[in-house]
């Protein structure tokens, strides 16, 4: 009984030695990680400003893509209603 104690109190301090130095790294290295990560949220990457843009332009097309069909509904109903494809600049 004796010997597993003094066995357990040797290697005791080796083992835990690991998990001071892991705690002490992440420690260390958690600063410069929350750094790195607010740099991420704040900034916008290429890719990130790809997609938003293809996302604006599919949908500037769908909103004319469905006024056009509206105008051509109108037109087929209500000749008056045609436009020539001349529009002025006065709304």
């Amino acid at each position: 009984m004796r010997m597993i104690a003094v066995f357990t109190l040797a290697v005791a301090p080796i083992a835990l030695g690991g998990c001071l130095a892991t705690t002490a790294v992440g420690i260390v290295t958690a600063p410069v990680k929350i750094a790195s990560q607010t740099a991420d949220w704040a900034t916008t990457s290429q890719d990130e400003a790809d997609r938003k843009a293809g996302r604006k332009a599919r949908k500037a097309e769908a909103r004319e893509d469905r006024e056009r069909r509206a105008a051509e509904r109108r037109c087929r109903h209500d000749r008056d209603a045609c436009d020539d494809g001349y529009r002025s600049g006065a709304y």
